[in-house]
């Protein structure tokens, strides 16, 4: 492997498997995931000064500026976890925070290694989201009524409490949330391919036979 250290974009629609894969990742890399989401959590949690500037934008219905993102992801690169690499989830999210993204790489001596898309047919997102049913007791318990039903319909296998959907996995918030892809982030894939960073795996659900194939796309770039 090379010294260069591994920077990896997942790509790749709600519900197309991210951090299904980012977690293996992480640990066979010894990188941390980044996810915007999880930023943004930390810092309003921690009252930063980003953290408030973000809540502002938020509290009034607006999208936090990409100029402010960019500033959360370099603060966040530059702490000593991230020194052997990082794998990128849910950012960048266009076109315009992908190219501050590689001056902001560029101007640290770094560069992406591969930009990986996981390609997930709608109806198959569907299933996943839709499906999706979470425990009011437990962290366990995580069931798809579709692909990996509970035993007992509405029940837990783990703890015996209630199941139920998430609002942001119902239909119409979901066929929503995939427009939005469509129209915001699906570009970031012709925009990898012309800088010959990017790697489209279709996915057919088997998740060690997808994750041997990340690693060795991976490995092949280093």
């Amino acid at each position: 492997m090379s010294s260069r250290p591994m920077i990896l974009i997942l790509l790749g629609a709600p519900g197309a498997g991210k951090g299904t894969y980012s977690k293996p990742l992480m640990e066979k890399y010894q990188v941390p995931q980044i996810s915007t989401g999880d930023m943004f959590r930390s810092h309003l949690k921690n009252g930063t000064p980003q953290g408030v500037e973000a809540k502002g934008y938020m509290d009034a219905g607006g999208l936090v500026p990409d100029s402010l993102v960019i500033r959360m992801v370099e603060e966040r690169i530059g702490q000593a976890d991230c020194q052997p690499g990082f794998i990128l989830d849910g950012f960048p999210r266009t076109v315009a925070q992908a190219d501050a993204l590689g001056e902001l790489l560029a101007g640290k001596g770094l560069r992406v290694r591969c930009a990986v898309n996981l390609d997930v047919d709608r109806e198959t997102l569907m299933k996943r989201l839709t499906g999706r049913r979470m425990c009011r007791g437990c962290d366990k318990g995580n069931f798809n009524i579709f692909t990996l039903p509970s035993q007992v319909e509405g029940i837990c296998d783990y703890c015996g409490g209630e199941l139920y959907q998430r609002d942001d996995d119902r239909e119409e918030v979901i066929v929503k949330r995939l427009e939005t892809y469509q129209n915001q982030t699906q570009p970031l894939i012709e925009y990898y391919k012309g800088k010959g960073l990017l790697e489209n795996i279709v996915s057919d659900g088997n998740i060690p036979a997808m994750l041997q194939r990340i690693i060795g796309i991976i490995e092949s770039r280093a």
